[in-house]
């Protein structure tokens, strides 16, 4: 498995910013995938959640404000994110075989390098 991301920079508050996380290593077009976030000194959080049918999920910090999308035929995960605030500033990571338990996040098996988002200004 291998999973990785890019299109983190600087934005002002406000602004947009398009993630992008290259897949490979498994049948991408099967797979259920996630976007999860882990600011400076605090824990993983999950963003949002994607079937193989392309039905999505979304934490509700981020819901209304960011979009996930796929596009099978290039084994690419999309993360639009619109309204940009200081509290999304964190390291983003693309993810694998992401489990939950009494509907709280716990971890992932596979993750990427993860790309930086950094909102200020």
């Amino acid at each position: 498995v291998q999973l990785v991301e890019s299109g983190g920079g600087l934005v002002q508050p406000g602004g947009s910013l398009r993630l992008s996380c290259a897949a490979s290593g498994f049948p991408f077009s099967d797979s259920s995938m996630n976007w999860v976030r882990q600011a400076p000194e605090k824990g993983a959080e999950w963003v949002s959640t994607i079937l193989n049918t392309g039905r999505v999920w979304y934490a509700d910090s981020v819901k209304d404000r960011f979009t996930t999308s796929r596009d099978n035929t290039k084994n690419t995960l999309i993360l639009q994110m619109n309204s940009l605030r200081s509290e999304d500033t964190a390291v983003y990571y693309c993810a694998k075989g992401c489990t939950w338990k009494g509907g709280s996040f716990q971890n992932c098996e596979y993750r990427g390098q993860g790309t930086q988002v950094t909102v200020s200004g």
